[in-house]
C-alpha cells in the first residue's frame, strides 16, 4: 500500500510543478472484469497460456494505471504505474521496485529539421498489433500470439518517420523477450526491427521481428521472431485486421536443428452505430516442441481459436463488451484433471479512460 500511496504523491507533485505547463497531461484508465471458463479450473486461473483476463469466476480489475505525459518540440516523457491481473501475470519476475512500471520511458528528439527520436526506459511492444490497454483493440481478450509475444519492452529505440508520416522505421536494443531487468547469467542483449507503412487512414502493414538469446549463457539458445500484420478500414462501418506470426529457436546451443512457432489471426469488426460494434476472430497457433507455450500434451500445442465480441459505449470515455470464445484442440485442456478438446469462456469488462 506504501509504494501505491508514494506513486500517487509523485503524479501530484509532477502535476504541481507543470501546473503552468501545457505539454503535461494527466490520464488514467481502469477496466473491471468478470470471466467465466466453463472447464471450471479448481484454482480459478484459466490455462497457462492466457496472460491477461486470466483469473475464473470472480468480478477483478484487469489493469489499471495513471499515466503522466510530458512533451515538447524536441522532449518527451512517460511515467504510468499500475495494477490489476494483468500486471501480476505478466511482471511476476521483476524486481519488486519494477512490478507496477507499466511504462517509465523518456526521449529526445536528434535533428531539429527531421523526425528522429532516441527514447529508453520500459515501453510498449513493437510485436503485434494488440496492446495490455483492451479499449484499444477490437475484441476484449487478447489473442494467443498476443498473449505470448511481449507485452513490454526495456531497453532503447531510434524511430524514424518520413516527412509525410506514411513510413516509420524503428531500430531497438532490449534487455530480453518481455524483460524489464535482463535474466541473470544472460550477458547478451537483444534487439529487433519494425517498418509501419500507413499509405492513407485506412491502411496500416506492418513488419516486427526480434532476435535474441534465451536462457543462461552456458546453455543459451537464439530466438528469431517475425511478425506481419495489415489493418485494412475498407468502409467507414466495416474493417479486418490480418496477422501472421512465424518463430523459430534453437533446440540446444550449438545445434542447428530448431523448434517453430506459427500462428495465424483474422478478425472482423463492424460498426452499427457510434455506440455498438460486433467483432469476430479466428485464430490457429501451433507450437509442437514447446518454444514458447509448455503442455503436458505429447504432440505440443496445437489449437483452433474462435470469438464473438460485442461492444457499447454509452460515451466517449466509456466502454461495455461481452465475448463468447472457443479454444479447440486435441486433448490440450483439461477439465475436473481430465484432458478434454475444448475450452470455452464467457468474459464481459467495463473499461473507463480519463
Amino acid at each position: 500500500m506504501k509504494k501505491y500511496i508514494s506513486a500517487a504523491i509523485c503524479f501530484l507533485s509532477l502535476q504541481t510543478t507543470f501546473a503552468q505547463d501545457s505539454t503535461l497531461k494527466i490520464s488514467g484508465y481502469i477496466e473491471t472484469y468478470y470471466s467465466h471458463d466453463l472447464n471450471k479450473p479448481a484454482n480459478n486461473t484459466r490455462p497457462s497460456f492466457i496472460y491477461s483476463h486470466n483469473r475464473n469466476n470472480e468480478v477483478n480489475v484487469n489493469l489499471a494505471f495513471i499515466k503522466a505525459n510530458y512533451q515538447t518540440e524536441r522532449l518527451r516523457v512517460n511515467l504510468a504505474m499500475a495494477l490489476g491481473t494483468y500486471m501480476s501475470a505478466n511482471y511476476a519476475a521483476e524486481p519488486d521496485v519494477m512490478k507496477n512500471a507499466f511504462e517509465a520511458n523518456a526521449g529526445v528528439k536528434l535533428s531539429k529539421n527531421a523526425n528522429i527520436w532516441l527514447d529508453a526506459g520500459v515501453f510498449g511492444s513493437h510485436i503485434g498489433f494488440e496492446s495490455a490497454i483492451s479499449k484499444d483493440c477490437w475484441v476484449l481478450t487478447r489473442n494467443i500470439s498476443s498473449e505470448n509475444t511481449p507485452y513490454y519492452e526495456t531497453g532503447a529505440k531510434l524511430t524514424y518517420s518520413t516527412p509525410d508520416q506514411k513510413l516509420t522505421a524503428t531500430l531497438l536494443y532490449l534487455n530480453g523477450w518481455q524483460r524489464i531487468k535482463r535474466l541473470d547469467g544472460n550477458t547478451k542483449p537483444a534487439g529487433g526491427l519494425q517498418l509501419v507503412f500507413k499509405p492513407s487512414d485506412k491502411f496500416t502493414f506492418n513488419y516486427s521481428n526480434y532476435l535474441g538469446f534465451e536462457g543462461e549463457d552456458a546453455l543459451r539458445t537464439q530466438r528469431f521472431y517475425h511478425n506481419f500484420y495489415g489493418i485494412l478500414q475498407l468502409s467507414e462501418s466495416f474493417g479486418l485486421t490480418a496477422g501472421f506470426d512465424y518463430g523459430t529457436q534453437q533446440i540446444a546451443r550449438g545445434n542447428s536443428e530448431k523448434k517453430e512457432v506459427l500462428s495465424p489471426v483474422l478478425i472482423a469488426r463492424y460498426t452499427l452505430s457510434p455506440n455498438w460494434a460486433l467483432a469476430g476472430r479466428y485464430e490457429f497457433y501451433k507450437d509442437k516442441q514447446a518454444m514458447i507455450v509448455t503442455n503436458e500434451n505429447p504432440s505440443g500445442f496445437k489449437v483452433n481459436g474462435y470469438s464473438l465480441n460485442v461492444d457499447y459505449s454509452p460515451f466517449k470515455q466509456t466502454l461495455l463488451r461481452l465475448e463468447g470464445k472457443v479454444y479447440q484442440g486435441d486433448q490440450q485442456f483439461l477439465r475436473k484433471e481430465n484432458p478434454v478438446n475444448y475450452n470455452a469462456s464467457i468474459t464481459t469488462s467495463l473499461a473507463i479512460s480519463f
